[in-house]
């Protein structure tokens, strides 16, 4: 028998003590990191509330409990009794009933009201009909990239209970080594902005934090070819976690995939969501640009299929010797400061991902309160000595400037913007202006994956701001259906939309301008003196956006001149990374405050200014990693 074996045997010991001799368990297994009890009582087993929390406290363990298939009733007496017990207020869309698991999948506008108060209206539904209810949120704006994700899964079901139960007995094995020791090494993402990819390893262990590519001209894929990372095959990685979606972080997540990993992928659920839309771009813009595929659509769907979807704040094993928190980043929607606790206490690591430390109009400030933490790695993008932002009620003011005199002069205001996060920061503020009439109506076109990645935010109001939140629960109110927004079609003439006499806004990505939407909306409008140019995020050295925004007035797209006669402007209060200022506040105010600090993902002055100046202002030891660097900190 196999200690895994054993353990569950335990386990199932420990269980069959504390349920009542009325309800029967038939079987237990482990499912990723969470332990599945099967039974033929579910009924029973949701009439006792506390019983699941009892057993959760009791073993440490992350408890779902599923009914055995032949006891349950039939689909179609479920539904009618479920819809009868659900809230009709609640706005139930469809149910989905999973023979082989006992879930039924129920997607309605309002989750809470089918969830009820502390899950009541979930366990009264098992009671009446024994299924086990899994709720999602009805989108309010229609979305390809979540339909597609929930089918895929539930269609890949089989498959991935397979990968769950696998994953499920590696977490819990026991450890192969009585050794004791963490090293973090970095292979992208030091003294520069992106390609961001991180080992953190123990005796036991190895995990990847992050997998990006470098934005500019070239994309530079990070060192996953040493030993350390998958030079000695992708198997040799336990598991990978994901900060967030931008492609600086995540971009070569499905590479993995093809070089035989097999293993989990933590993150959040929007998290997931924005990583098979992102990557399936990635590769779509390789397409039209004529670059070769860094891999194919087959391997994106293999990382979302082995995605392990996590809360904020659950504490969770991934490894016989490593749990996993992740924490609001306040960055983008579903972004994480990734925190692991290493052994029996023995160590606490920190990586920091792309932060924002105030709130915004979208998100809370990032989270810096822990049990522990000894060292951080910490992001320092805007980490330089002069990298001050201004505030957010200045940026607002100078974004309704610009437009309101692009409305004078019946120009455009473009906007070269990350789809994910802050296109969706400045159509709250657009939309707002309008409304207000603190500037004139005007269309707003949202080109590329813009409206998509808006779509899923709707779908996740509960990573946002409470008032947005409340807005996105309210049709009426929901800032992102506002008349103004305008998605462009793939087919639609863009040059025609320049071309009109009429003022108005377009937001496209890529940021930099790199390739993409961006790059055509730049050829359309350059030469427009009544237009204005306007950079939010930000410029990454060799980018054409740092040479348009440090002054160049004439630039080189694929062979050919382009002349820059539009107004050129900077509105740096919207990014959604920290200024110096930000990231000095959040590890002045971090608790417990780290013995290290490791300043990463930001170029080679920012890094060293940031490192500098925490070592001087808060005795912490500080350091500025080159790429390929390992440091043991046991």
């Amino acid at each position: 028998m196999s200690t895994v074996d054993k353990q569950l045997e335990d386990v199932r010991a420990t269980i069959d003590e504390e349920v009542p001799n009325h309800i029967s368990i038939s079987d237990v297994t482990y499912e990723g990191p969470e332990l599945v009890i099967y039974t033929r009582d579910p009924k029973e087993f949701a009439a006792d509330g506390d019983l699941v929390r009892r057993l959760a406290s009791k073993l440490r363990k992350r408890i779902t409990v599923r009914p055995d298939p032949d006891v349950l009733t039939r689909p179609e007496t479920a539904e009618e009794r479920i819809r009868e017990i659900i809230p009709e207020d609640a706005g139930v869309s469809g149910l989905q009933f999973l023979a082989d698991t006992g879930e039924v999948l129920i997607e309605a506008e309002k989750p809470g009201r089918v969830i009820g108060r502390r899950g009541e209206t979930l366990r009264e539904i098992t009671k009446a009909v024994g299924w086990t209810p899994d709720v999602v949120r009805t989108p309010p704006i229609e979305s390809p990239t979540v339909s597609n994700v929930r089918d895929f899964l539930t269609q890949e079901r089989d498959d991935r209970r397979d990968i769950l139960e696998r994953v499920g007995r590696q977490i819990h094995r026991d450890p192969m080594s009585s050794e004791e020791w963490v090293r973090v090494t970095t292979l992208g993402g030091c003294r520069e902005v992106g390609r961001a990819a991180y080992i953190i390893s123990t005796a036991d262990t190895r995990i990847l934090v992050d997998c990006g590519d470098k934005p500019g001209e070239r994309t530079e894929q990070p060192y996953l070819d040493v030993p350390e990372a998958i030079g000695s095959g992708a198997s040799s990685l336990d598991a990978v976690v994901l900060t967030h979606a931008h492609l600086d972080h995540a971009a070569l997540v499905p590479l993995l995939f093809e070089h035989g990993y097999d293993g989990p992928i933590y993150c959040t659920e929007p998290t997931r969501d924005l990583l098979g839309l992102m990557t399936l771009d990635y590769i779509g813009r390789a397409d039209a640009a004529g670059r070769k595929r860094p891999y194919e659509t087959e391997m994106v769907r293999e990382a979302v299929k082995h995605c392990i979807p996590l809360e904020y704040g659950d504490v969770t094993d991934i490894a016989p010797d490593v749990k996993l928190t992740l924490h609001n980043a306040g960055h983008v929607l579903g972004s994480s400061v990734v925190h692991f606790h290493i052994g029996d206490g023995l160590y606490n690591v920190a990586f920091s991902g792309d932060i924002h430390y105030d709130n915004t109009r979208l998100f809370d400030g990032a989270v810096n309160e822990f049990p522990r933490v000894e060292t951080l790695v910490l992001e320092s993008t805007y980490g330089g000595r002069n990298d001050y932002q201004t505030d957010q009620d200045d940026s607002e003011r100078k974004l309704k400037r610009l437009v309101s005199e692009a409305a004078d002069r019946e120009g455009t205001v473009f906007v070269p913007v990350h789809a994910v996060g802050r296109a969706q920061e400045l159509m709250v503020v657009l939309e707002e202006a309008m409304r207000e009439g603190d500037v004139p109506e005007m269309p707003v076109y949202l080109d590329g994956m813009i409206w998509e990645a808006t779509a899923v935010h709707t779908t996740y109001p509960d990573y946002l701001r409470d008032d947005v939140k409340d807005r996105i629960h309210d049709a009426d109110r929901n800032p992102f259906l506002a008349d103004e927004f305008t998605p462009v079609e793939d087919g639609d003439d863009r040059a025609a939309i320049a071309e009109r006499e009429e003022a108005s806004v377009v937001l496209a990505p890529p940021s930099m301008l790199t390739d993409g939407p961006a790059r055509t909306w730049l050829g359309h409008l350059a030469s427009d003196p009544d237009s204005t140019l306007a950079f939010v995020d930000y410029q990454a050295k060799g980018t054409l956006g740092k040479r348009i925004q440090r002054g160049a007035d004439e630039v080189r797209i694929d062979g050919d001149s382009l002349s820059v006669e539009m107004r050129v402007e900077t509105i740096d209060g919207f990014s959604g990374h920290a200024d110096r200022q930000g990231l000095e506040n959040f590890v002045k105010t971090m608790h417990p405050r780290p013995e290290k600090v490791l300043c990463v993902d930001g170029d080679e002055s920012a890094t060293q200014d940031l490192s500098s100046g925490l070592y001087h202002d808060y005795n912490v030891r500080t350091f500025t990693p080159e790429n390929l660097e390992t440091f043991r900190f046991v």
